[in-house]
């Protein structure tokens, strides 16, 4: 019965598709090679900042360069103050919960965890000089850090552990008089190496998209499109399109495939249906983590082992940490297939104080949708699981005081104790802490949007149209050709399929008898 079903279906497939080949059209909305032309023209700078008087002088302190920056681009810094990546929180409508202000500022991750407490370190890539502290304060227009943004020179960086202050190396004068459009190696060097280091978080964003070839990224190929991130994260005063899931929770500035590309983008309509359901990336990034491995797991419960009484760490061959006595232990992986889920654009997180209902994992972050659901679609995305501390009394996630300057602080990095550190992290933070604590499994999700393969490598059909290790065989809310299997339907199919036969068949038939009749009519 399968072969004949088989059969059927695939000389029913052909003549559809022979028919739909005469009646094709081309519906993409862009050509490639018109992007290409569009995009892959270098930025010219419209001034040339080494001529400005304002900035033909040795600048002592970096503030010195803001105000310089702003009095002649009056009113950008009020701008950046604006923005989420100055106050890293955003009003944003969680589901159920309602209106609140959240951002990396106060959620929850379940890799470093959180900032507060922890400032000085954490906040090495904020766009602003000295939040060191709970008091920083954000109105001060002299705070912030145009430099890094907007520096074209590569010579500046910021300095490690310093609360966003550029690293004492930096000639501040020559970075101010090299400044323009930002480019992929400003963006990079926060978001590249967020979360502690190269590709830790994402997956896929790493420091290959400096200088990647087409198979890595056609989009940032130097010998491909290549894209800065602002020509996809497009800015109005500042204000960025693209918002990361894990801290994000509105359907809204996002930034999209379909913003070149179109909601049409293939020839074949066949292919241009699929886009009602699936996501471009779907397709478009069958892997990610190409060239750099990135972590998939993070075991903060075995943190805190010392060797001869000091901290110590452990690597792979491919030099990634499997331990740091600071962190905990590691599972890295690189070529990784995503996992898939439906996804709406919305999304809730674990806020801090959320009460823990059962024993996990917990969810930092809930990306809403489903198949019934007519803005979701399906996506890949990377599910990062962690063991981390927790309070097994209150039922609440801990944020840990884990950064330190010198021992005696309740700092785990320093003290390796982590009752003090949990008191002095929540404290901080004026959440109530029962004096014990656990560890405990956590997801967070992040949807993965670069590292796009040339078309040649997408997913092909029978990677998802199979019965056997179907990329999406999780998905289980609806039915899908090739991969499903339901009597009712394949009976039907099949009774379709016999009874169209049969239609063409008798019509072929009546066809050649009328004729026939017709001859022999005409010949009498």
């Amino acid at each position: 019965m399968k072969k004949i079903f088989l059969l059927l279906t695939v000389f029913t497939l052909a003549v559809i598709l022979s028919i739909g080949s005469l009646t094709k059209k081309n519906t993409e909305a862009a050509p490639v090679a018109e992007l290409k032309e569009k995009y892959s023209k270098p930025q010219k700078p419209s001034a040339d900042h080494s001529k400005f008087i304002q900035l033909k002088k040795k600048f002592t302190a970096p503030e010195q360069v803001t105000e310089a920056c702003i009095s002649c681009h009056t009113e950008r810094h009020k701008e950046v103050m604006k923005s989420s990546h100055w106050n890293w929180e955003r009003e944003e409508y969680i589901e159920g919960r309602g209106i609140r202000y959240v951002g990396k500022k106060n959620i929850l991750n379940n890799f470093c965890i959180g900032i507060s407490s922890n400032e000085q370190s954490c906040n090495k890539c904020h766009i602003g000089y000295g939040w060191g502290d709970a008091k920083f304060n954000f109105n001060d227009s002299s705070r912030v850090d145009c430099l890094a943004c907007h520096d074209n020179s590569n010579a500046y960086i910021k300095q490690s552990a310093g609360a966003g202050m550029p690293d004492p190396s930096v000639n501040l004068s020559y970075v101010a008089q090299h400044v323009g459009k930002p480019l992929r190696t400003n963006c990079g060097t926060c978001h590249f190496f967020s979360g502690g280091g190269n590709n830790v978080k994402h997956g896929d964003l790493e420091s290959a998209l400096f200088d990647p070839s087409r198979d890595v990224d056609v989009h940032m190929a130097g010998n491909g499109v290549n894209l800065q991130c602002v020509d996809c994260h497009t800015a109005e005063k500042h204000q960025m399109l693209g918002k990361m899931y894990s801290v994000s929770s509105m359907n809204r500035n996002r930034s999209t495939c379909e913003q070149c590309h179109g909601e049409l983008p293939h020839k074949s309509d066949v292919i241009n249906e699929h886009t009602i359901k699936v996501a471009c990336q779907t397709c478009h990034i069958p892997e990610y983590a190409k060239v750099n491995s990135t972590k998939m797991y993070w075991d903060w419960s075995t943190a805190g082992k010392l060797k001869n009484g000091e901290p110590y760490e452990e690597t792979d061959s491919l030099d990634n940490d499997v331990y740091m006595s600071i962190k905990g232990s590691f599972y890295w992986e690189r070529n990784v297939k995503p996992e898939y889920i439906w996804f709406n654009g919305t999304a809730s997180h674990y806020l801090m104080g959320d009460s823990i209902k059962g024993n996990g994992p917990v969810q930092m972050n809930t990306l809403y949708g489903d198949y019934n659901d007519p803005e979701a679609k399906i996506i890949p995305v990377k599910i990062h699981r962690a063991n981390q501390i927790y309070d097994p009394v209150y039922k609440t996630l801990i944020q840990p005081h884990t950064y330190g300057a010198k021992k005696g602080e309740g700092a785990f990095w320093q003290d390796f104790n982590w009752k003090t550190s949990a008191a002095s992290g929540m404290k901080a933070v004026n959440l109530p802490f029962s004096g014990k604590y656990d560890f405990i499994q956590t997801e967070m999700y992040w949807p993965v949007n670069h590292m796009v393969s040339p078309k040649e490598k997408a997913v092909q059909c029978n990677e998802c149209h199979t019965r056997e290790n179907s990329r999406i065989g999780n998905l289980r809310d609806f039915y899908m050709p090739g991969r499903d299997s339901n009597a009712a339907i394949e009976w039907f199919g099949i009774g379709a399929i016999v009874i169209s036969l049969v239609g063409i068949s008798v019509h072929g038939t009546m066809r050649i008898v009328m004729k026939k009749k017709n001859r022999k009519e005409k010949n009498s």
